[in-house]
């Protein structure tokens, strides 16, 4: 009997979905140069990370995951943050953006309902712009973000070393 795909849902993350969020994120920074992590972390090292984000104001963490039921938790599918962009106040209407999905369900627009929760959150706060920095080269991400109305600003050359090399990142921003 062919298993059922559920539907994904979109809702604020919780300390109950740090385990997954930690292993999604490890996934990138031993296998990847989307982050410029390197070593990968444990969930108590991520929890600072969590809680930083609550679910209002302008730092948000919504979480995509499907299936839940008695006796079964959901699965983590990504997530999607809203982080201060720089630390001094004048930038705080600014924030950085970032979606992170897990490998097995990347090509199922999980990283759109992501984004369309997040925005839509974002919508009621005092927030002017959205930026989000993409190590090159990464198609998908770009897409994705041309598809909100980002728009390509800038890029840094050889900015981070990772797995030997460097790496290009570059910037893009959408009003809000």
């Amino acid at each position: 009997m062919p298993s059922e795909r559920t539907e994904v849902q979109v809702r604020p993350g919780a300390e109950s979905d740090l385990e997954a969020l930690t292993d999604i994120y490890n996934h990138y920074v031993r296998e990847t140069p989307i982050t410029f992590d390197t070593a990968a972390f444990t969930p108590q090292e991520r929890r600072p990370w969590l809680l930083s984000h609550p679910e209002d104001g302008p730092y948000r963490l919504m979480v995509a995951a499907e299936g839940g039921s008695p006796g079964n938790a959901q699965e983590i599918l990504g997530y999607a943050t809203s982080s201060p962009y720089r630390a001094k106040p004048a930038y705080s209407t600014s924030v950085e953006v970032t979606v992170y999905v897990a490998p097995h369900a990347s090509g199922r627009g999980v990283g759109t309902l992501l984004y369309q929760a997040l925005f839509k959150a974002l919508a009621a706060e005092d927030v002017h712009r959205a930026y989000a920095g993409i190590a090159q080269p990464n198609e998908a991400s770009e897409r994705l973000h041309r598809r909100f109305g980002f728009r390509h600003v800038g890029t840094y050359r050889e900015v981070g070393r990772k797995f030997g090399r460097y790496w290009d990142v570059a910037w893009y921003e959408k009003g809000l």
